[in-house]
Formats: structure tokens, sequence, C-alpha cells
């Protein structure tokens, strides 16, 4: 009896992976897979193996329905330049408008970037709405933590969200402390959606705050002293986040309120600000949208969204990731700019946070830079900034990595500048960057054994890093 249970438990695998693998490629490489070594093949298919998020699209389609009957004008105002079509693609990938009116700022690494939230917070005269992916109970995740006290105790609204599994070491002392002060804390393993820390596919990767409709601060750091360098096994931690005041806070807040509706069911309309004093004259300021992307979307969104980033250069291409495990369009995307003559480079670090990616990365280096694609490895600490800088007229910042998760498994935003100011401070930043890194021009059969024979091996599991 046994033994069918197994069969049929099997079979039911393969036929999931048949009809839900985005390539052939994938649907053979599970089947096979699952065929051949069942009981470890089974339990690895159910945690890794599934690729769009379709018990709950229905669900996320109305939350998204929902949110935006209170959201602010979606009018498009697209610049007259080169990019339009660009900008008209990233538009309808992400679903919000190109609009001017905001103000931009760049904020390099972390005692910047929570400075500046921690101001905003002590500011706040309505709502406050935070959403990251892993939270601390450490000396930052503590200062946070008071600072939403704070806001909370003098009558401000205060939601706080995190990913269950990259703040399943949250502590409930922390959570408490907020909830004593009046803060609403979404508890993930108490929500709608794939919660379950088990399912490590589908995550909410998001970092980002929201004052008074306003203020949104969206890009690269969590909330944990890693993050700000003072860890002494991570060493520096180079990362950049946007602080964005303008229409943009308001997309930033409908993005928050539509992951709230979906994972709580509760419809945040009327319990926040639409449209706040000052708000964008048309004309006026940088013109920037916020793309989130996500497995909820009917389209691979986040791949969309790169390759459309990547398409619209005419002389430049510069992407900064922790992480380097493309699929294979935007690895075409990436090469044939490059054979076109265009200026590609890709800074990663070269410290390790996590092995397996960094290690097949290795299986890419020889076939990009063949092409010209220049790899950079920065090399005070480690980089996790997440930064794409097109030309001198276009540049994002926000949550997505240059990997297979951020194309298609997790929740992402990504803040685009259309604006020739901005892109010069994210070249200046980037140049910094570079000064502070070495190329990579090593053979990978010239690399050790580890990753002369690991790298090839590691890319087998690209799909899910």
């Amino acid at each position: 009896m046994l033994a069918v249970i197994g069969i049929g438990v099997t079979a039911y695998c393969v036929w999931r992976a048949i009809i839900s693998a985005r390539t052939p490629q994938g649907a053979v490489a599970w089947t096979v897979f699952l065929v051949s070594s069942p009981w470890f093949a089974v339990p690895a298919f159910l945690v890794l193996g599934r690729r769009k998020l379709r018990d709950y699209r229905a669900e996320w389609r109305r939350s998204r329905e929902i949110v935006r009957g209170f959201g602010p004008d979606g009018a498009s105002r697209l610049p007259q330049t080169g990019k339009r079509a660009a900008l008209t693609a990233l538009e309808r990938i992400g679903g919000l408008p190109f609009a001017p009116g905001n103000q931009v700022q760049l904020l390099v690494n972390g005692d910047a970037t929570f400075d500046a939230i921690c101001a905003a917070i002590d500011d706040a005269r309505t709502t406050v709405c935070v959403q990251f992916y892993t939270i601390r109970d450490d000396t930052i995740g503590r200062r946070l933590s008071e600072h939403l006290v704070r806001a909370a105790k003098r009558g401000v609204k205060v939601r706080t969200m995190y990913d269950g599994v990259g703040s399943q070491k949250l502590s409930n002392r922390w959570v408490r402390a907020l909830e004593e002060a009046g803060v609403v804390v979404l508890n993930p393993d108490q929500a709608r959606g794939p919660t379950s820390r088990i399912e490590i596919n589908f995550r909410n990767h998001r970092k980002t705050v929201i004052i008074d409709g306003v203020i949104a601060f969206i890009g690269g750091h969590n909330v944990g002293d890693e993050y700000l360098g003072r860890d002494p096994k991570v060493g520096p931690w180079r990362d950049t986040h946007l602080e964005v005041r303008g229409p943009v806070a308001l997309q930033a807040q409908m993005v928050f309120a539509e992951d709230w509706h979906w994972a709580s069911g509760e419809a945040l309309g009327d319990e926040l600000d639409w449209k706040p004093p000052g708000h964008a004259v048309p004309g006026t300021g940088q013109i920037a949208a916020l793309v989130p992307t996500g497995p909820g979307d009917e389209m691979d969104s986040g791949t969309l969204m790169f390759i459309t980033a990547i398409s619209a250069a005419s002389e430049r291409i510069w992407i900064a990731s922790p992480y380097f495990v493309p699929d294979s369009d935007i690895l075409s995307a990436l090469i044939a700019a490059a054979l076109a003559g265009k200026d590609v480079r890709i800074l990663l670090p070269e410290a390790i946070d996590h092995y397996l990616p960094w290690l097949a990365a290795h299986a890419y280096f020889d076939q990009v830079r063949a092409a010209g694609v220049r790899i950079m490895r920065y090399k005070r600490g480690f980089m996790h900034q997440k930064v794409i800088l097109i030309d001198d007229d276009l540049a994002a910042v926000g949550t997505a990595n240059l990997d297979n998760r951020s194309f298609r498994l997790n929740f992402e935003s990504m803040v685009f500048v259309a604006d020739t100011g901005f892109a010069g401070e994210v070249e200046e930043m980037l140049r910094a960057d570079f000064e502070q890194s070495q190329e990579h021009e090593i053979r990978l059969q010239d690399c050790g054994y580890r990753i002369r024979y690991g790298a090839p091996v590691a890319r087998l599991w690209a799909p899910v890093l």
C-alpha cells in the first residue's frame, strides 16, 4: 500500500511539473529527478517546485482592484525621450504610471538609511506603514521599535508586516512591545497566502516604509545589525536605499495596502491618506514610477522588467546585485547588448553570504565575458545593493536581485527614475564602488577545484536560486 501511495504522489508531482514548468527543459529536469529519485525529489518539489501562485491569483487580483479604487490619479505623464517605449512597457509591467513631481534621494549605506527612516517616523502625523523581509531583535531592530512605539503612543496609526521566512528568528518580545503600544503587527503565521516556513518560494522580499503617504523608503536594507556593518562575521556592508517624496510614495502605499489586504483580508483604503498635503504639481520634479513585480502577476513581470531595462540601453547597462544567477532570457539580453558594443557591467560582491548562488554565478562568467560583459567584484565587505543604470537618463533602485528568485518567485519593488540628474548621482555612486572592486578575469577552468567542479553543479539549481 505504501508503495502504491508513493507511486501516486510521484505521478501527481510529475504531472504538476509538466503543466506548470515555464520551459520544456524545466519540465524534463523535474520529471527525470522525480522518477529517478522520488524519495528525495518529491519533498524537494513540494518545497521548491511550485512556479505560480495559482491558488491565490484570484484573491490577489481582488486585492489590487479594491485598493486601487482608493488610489491616486493613474494618468501617465511620460517624457518625450528615446526611452518612452521602455517606460511605457515598465508601466504596463508594474501597473503604475510614471509621474513628475517626485523628489528622489539616494541613501548610501545603513546609517544614512535608518537615520532618515527614524527621523521621518518621528515626524509622522497620521500613518506609518512598515514592511521588511527581515527584521531582527537586535540594536537596530530595537531602535526601529522604539520609534514606532513613540509614534503609536502619540496617535499615529502604525502598521507593520514582515516575511515569515526572512524574519523567522524575530522574537515574540519585539512583537509584543509594538502591540502593547497599539501598533498593528501582521503575524505571517496567521496570514493568508503561502506563509508556511516550509514553503520557501513566493516570499515577500519588499522593504518599504511609508510615512503619511508623503514619503517612502525603498531599497536593499533589511532591519538587522549586519545591514549597518555591525556584525564582525560579515564585516562592512554596502547597500543602497531611496527616500522618495511625491507620487511614488503614494504608489508605494498602494502596493503596501495590496500586500496587507492579500495577507489579512483587511482593506486599508479609508485608513490611509491618498491625497496628502503638498502633492505633486504636474510638470515639476523628477519623473518616476514604482514597478512592483511578483509571482501573483499573470506574466513573468520580474524577468520582463530587467529585459525591458536592458533593451532600452543605447550605450550603457550597469547593474549592481549581490547575486548573478540569470535565466536564459536575461543572459541572452546581456550578451546581445555587449555584442552590440554597449558598456555592460555587472557589479557583484567578492564576499559570500549564501554559498550556492555565489558558486553558481561562476558558471556564467566565461560566457558573458566572451561577449564583452565586464564582471566587477566588490572587495570592501559585502555588497547587497540592487541598482540599475541605463545610459545617462534612467536609473532604478529597489529590492530585486539578478536571480531567478527575484525574476519569478519573490514579490519585489523597484523605483525607476527617468531623470539625467538622478542618473548622474547613481553613476557617481557606482563609479566609487568600481574603485573598490576588481574585474574578474579568471576562466572557470583556471579556478580552484572547488569552483571549477562545483559551479556547474550549483548551476543546476539556478531555477530556485
